[in-house]
């Protein structure tokens, strides 16, 4: 049996509520400001563009300093499409993600290029840019232009689903049709922009995933979840993902007072463009010092002498748990060989702090720069 909304008249409630409700809450956040900082009531496309594409999947917490760096160095499409790709990355660094960045900047070139620099207010336009899919064609449309598009994301997608009582998974197959049908039915003609985000504010503060605050919730006499206590239920639970560790060594290959930072290729799976030391899986019962060697070897053709086990940073990548031990290490011989990198440079310890790295990778910078460090021995 197909799924029952509401009548409009509910619906018209449902709308009133909740754009009263964020009319008082809504946090000051810096891209809901004009470039003057005011709280202006037509916004602008490239603060919005920018500031939805740092939010996925990302926190309004970590992104708000981003956003101000960002927005400094690179205030509008025209600068942004002129900036250096190294530089774009080196201001998203430790943000995660980096396709994002390098999305937006290539965005931003065919935008100039083809558009005079201007964000227009036409889906089609922006549809064919890359890094856009639905959801930031409707987030910048709607904040933007007032254009009466949905959008959908994890915070809006729990609203909507406990909302209307939906059961099913909104995250996948008929569930992810369903939750953007709910979005598009719910959404008002006017103040489109200020309902999504109203939607997902809501979420943030006060439809939680756990314990949400339906004590303070405008919706929750209309909410179906609030009414038959299934706010716990709704929505299911991520299916639990299956983690593999991986033991790696990263090799600081030192050569004076310099060491060998190396840039990932373009067709990486990863970090593309970026740069690090390198560093390779280890075999189980590998010895250190053996794996050292031969990472040194494969990945940049010199000849190495190991040394001091320096750190042991964990972090993880997607299913992936990784344990990196990174070892020092004296060049002894050899040339660089591209390959398994695209480039290679002789940095001093000074100049790692300009190039754009992975955050593990900054990890390992910021130590290496570190005056007190004591290194440890095998």
């Amino acid at each position: 049996m197909p799924f029952t909304f509401p009548p409009e008249r509910t619906l018209a409630g449902v709308r009133t509520k909740l754009l009263n409700w964020f009319d008082k809450y809504q946090r000051d956040l810096p891209w809901r400001r004009n470039a003057a900082g005011e709280l202006a009531g037509t916004r602008d496309a490239y603060r919005v563009w920018v500031s939805e594409v740092m939010l996925q999947q990302t926190t309004v917490a970590a992104v708000v300093p981003y956003f101000a760096r960002f927005l400094a160095a690179l205030p509008d499409v025209q600068t942004l499409a002129a900036a250096d790709e190294q530089q774009v990355l080196k201001l998203w660094e430790g943000l995660g993600y980096y396709r994002r960045a390098r999305h937006l900047h290539a965005a931003a070139k065919v935008l100039v290029a083809n558009h005079g620099g201007e964000l227009p207010d036409g889906p089609e336009v922006w549809a064919e840019l890359p890094g856009v899919g639905r959801y930031i064609l409707g987030a910048v449309l709607s904040q933007a232009f007032d254009r009466p598009l949905p959008i959908v994301e994890a915070n809006s997608l729990r609203v909507l689903a406990r909302l209307f009582g939906y059961r099913g998974d909104p995250r996948e197959g008929e569930g992810k049709a369903w939750v953007w049908s709910a979005a598009e039915a719910v959404l008002p003609q006017n103040r489109a922009g200020d309902f999504n985000q109203s939607l997902m504010e809501l979420g943030a503060l006060v439809c939680t995933p756990a314990a949400p605050a339906c004590d303070k919730c405008p919706l929750s006499a209309n909410c179906i979840a609030n009414r038959d206590s299934l706010q716990d239920k709704i929505p299911p639970k991520k299916k639990p993902v299956a983690i593999t560790e991986v033991a790696e060594v990263g090799v600081v290959i030192r050569n004076g007072g310099k060491v060998l930072l190396c840039q990932r290729p373009a067709s990486a799976g990863r970090w593309q463009n970026m740069w690090e030391v390198p560093h390779s899986p280890r075999a189980p019962g590998e010895d250190i010092g053996a794996a050292t060697a031969r990472v040194a070897k494969e990945l940049t053709g010199f000849e190495i002498e190991p040394g001091a086990e320096m750190m042991v940073i964990k972090h993880g990548v997607t299913r992936y748990a990784i344990t990196l031990v990174c070892v020092e290490a004296t060049l002894v011989g050899g040339a660089f060989a591209p390959g398994a990198y695209a480039t290679a440079k002789w940095v001093t310890l000074v100049e790692l702090a300009a190039y754009p790295v992975s955050a593990p990778q900054r990890k390992l910078m910021t130590a290496l720069a570190d005056p007190n460090r004591q290194p440890r021995l095998f």
